[in-house]
Parts: C-alpha cells; structure tokens; sequence
C-alpha cells in the first residue's frame, strides 16, 4: 500500500467516522428535540384541559347563578300573584259575609253564638258585644235568647265577641277575627286537578 493509498484509506476512514459520530449527534440531538417537543405537547395539553375544565366549571356556576336568579325571580312574581288572587278572593269573601248577614241564617247562627258563650260562661258574669251594623237586631236577639247585649263601640264585621271579666276570658267569635285567621292560615296548594 503505497502512502497516496494509506492517506486515502485513514481519509475514508476518518471521514466515515466524523459522518457517524455526526449522524449519532444529529440522532440524539433529534431524539432530545423530539423529547422536548412531547414534553411541551403534553405541557400544553395539560393547560388546555385544565383551561377548559375551569371555562366548563365558570360557565356552569355562572348557568347555576342565573338559573338561581331566575327562579327567585319567578318564585317572587309567584308570590305577588298569589298575594294578589288572596286578596281578591278574601274581598269576595267579605262581600259574601256581608250578604249572609242579611239573611235568617245570620240571625240563628248570632243567636247559636250568643246561647254558647251564655253556657260556656255558666253563672259568671258575661258582656256579650253585638257588631254596630247589628245594633237594629238587638232587642229581637235579647228575646230570642233571654241575655242583655251590649253594642260595639267597635265594627268587627259580623259575629259577637263576650268578655267573662272573672275569668279573664275573651270569647270572639267575629267574623273579622275568623276571616284573619282563615286569611293567615290561607295557602295555595298547586294548581289545576284533573280528578
């Protein structure tokens, strides 16, 4: 082999070399670029799925506010109607009072109340109290039930109220007392029934 042969040959050979040295460096450094890149790709995979379950969980609680502030808002217009339909419905029933107290069934359910608290009363002394607007029904309720009555200073719509000043007691059976009652225990319970 002559020197011309051997330079060629160990210039052959050491280029070999530095192409594959060159090659594993290209290779590594691709493989750490590729590395890189996945570890970013998953980085930025993470952040978006975390950004979209914290948009998702923002979206929902804000659906959820809204949804909260509208259903108050219909409960409240519920609320007003009803209040509104009570009111209306306890003005009707006040004029349906005020019809009944014309009639003969007025008069016997007065007479039933006043005979009632003369019984509950017994030998105790008893004031029973007439509404004003019943004040021309006196002398034929002190009749009917053989008992003084006393006129109201006071209307309380209908119905007599009795005081048994020995006792303490108060018996009121007034329908302006009976329609509070009825009005504060008053309740609407749905809507329309089909039975």
């Amino acid at each position: 082999m002559t020197i011309e042969e051997k330079l060629q040959h160990f210039q052959d050979f050491t280029m070999q070399d530095a192409r594959d040295k060159s090659n594993q460096m290209l290779d590594e450094y691709s493989a750490s670029l590729d590395k890189i890149f996945e570890e970013h790709r998953e980085k930025k995979l993470r952040q978006a799925q975390l950004e979209i379950k914290t948009q998702t969980e923002s979206l929902k609680h804000d659906r959820n506010k809204e949804l909260s502030k509208q259903h108050l808002h219909i409960k409240r217009n519920i609320t007003k109607k009803q209040e509104n339909l009570k009111e209306k419905l306890f003005v009707e029933v006040k004029d349906l009072l005020c019809k009944f107290m014309e009639s003969a069934e007025y008069n016997q359910l007065l007479i039933s109340q006043i005979k009632a608290a003369k019984n509950f009363a017994k030998d105790q002394n008893i004031t029973i109290y007439l509404d004003p607007a019943d004040s021309s029904r006196r002398s034929s309720l002190e009749v009917s039930t053989n008992t003084m009555l006393t006129v109201s200073k006071y209307s309380f719509i209908g119905g007599i109220r009795a005081i048994i000043p020995d006792k303490n007691i108060l018996i009121d059976n007034s329908f302006e007392t009976k329609l509070s009652e009825a009005k504060a225990n008053f309740t609407f319970n749905g809507g329309i029934s089909n039975d």
